[in-house]
């Protein structure tokens, strides 16, 4: 029988709900869960290196429910123009496609149904994904690069044009069927400058984010609150040396198995990695 690594030449056509996107590529046919990488430790690591992460720009790495389906966005090489990409798993291994060109951050919902891509989003169809779609106006008048969701429906996002460019971070709940005004978070959230990429815990129990600060290790750091008892949100708490180096770490994310943290690092210009570690390291930070 011929490796699961050698190398193939195929075309791919992932139905987009839009239209089928053919892309002609050749890679290595990968394996198992997560591509068939071997999982972390407590030491963050490149997620599949040479594969999905790379010397060029790949960021905001989202997997479905089922864990079948990583989007991500990735620097085209020859054009440094930003794709949008997607590794699905099938019956005799992984392929990636193309998406589109860039249309925003992807993050899929703690159900599957909604791919949220900033103020846009994509809808669940039979053959893959709607056409895009606009939020509501409450939320379009927010320059939001990224947009996650809790399984309650909660909306937490971030503001780059808010507070003269500083970031900002804003949730919005569902009252009676329908997105309440979107507010801002305290102090303990909103403070530095340029908070941004938040995550929300599909349960709602704690918050992720990037922001810098005069505290913090390096240009960017990831930051982590958790909902208290009385429904409050805790002091900021930083992710420390383990995850936060001198470059800039951003984007969190958990899993939807809960295993891992998945965030990214740029440590010059013009590159960011996609890594990975057990989520343990966030149990850690809880307060006791």
């Amino acid at each position: 029988m011929k490796s699961v690594w050698m190398m193939i030449v195929a075309v791919v056509t992932l139905f987009a709900g839009d239209g089928a996107v053919e892309v002609p590529r050749s890679q290595p046919l990968l394996k198992g869960p997560y591509l068939g990488q071997k999982p972390p430790g407590m030491t963050p690591e490149p997620f599949a290196p040479g594969i999905v992460t790379t010397e060029r720009w790949e960021y905001c790495a989202t997997f479905t429910p089922d864990l079948k389906t990583i989007y991500f966005l990735e620097e085209e090489a020859e054009t440094d123009k930003d794709l949008f990409m997607v590794y699905e798993e099938k019956a005799d291994g992984w392929y990636k496609s193309r998406v589109s060109d860039r249309v925003g951050q992807p993050f899929i919902a703690p159900d599957g149904k909604i791919m949220h891509l900033g103020r846009r989003y994509k809808e669940r169809t039979a053959d893959g994904w709607s056409a895009l779609k606009t939020l509501d106006p409450k939320f379009t008048t927010h320059k939001i690069m990224r947009l996650t969701a809790s399984a309650k429906g909660t909306y937490v996002f971030d503001d780059m044009g808010a507070e003269g460019g500083r970031g900002m971070i804003r949730y919005s709940r569902v009252v009676d069927g329908k997105h309440e005004q979107p507010k801002k978070f305290g102090p303990q959230v909103n403070s530095g400058r340029a908070n941004a990429h938040p995550f929300i815990a599909a349960d709602e129990s704690f918050l992720m984010w990037d922001s810098r600060r005069e505290t913090g290790r390096g240009n960017a750091d990831l930051y982590i609150c958790f909902k208290q008892a009385d429904g409050t949100w805790g002091d900021a708490v930083n992710l420390g040396d383990t995850i936060n180096t001198e470059a800039s770490e951003f984007c969190p994310s958990v899993t939807p198995d809960g295993k891992y943290l998945v965030f990214h690092r740029s440590v010059k210009r013009g590159t960011a990695d996609i890594m990975w570690v057990d989520a343990k390291i966030l149990e850690q930070l809880r307060p006791k």
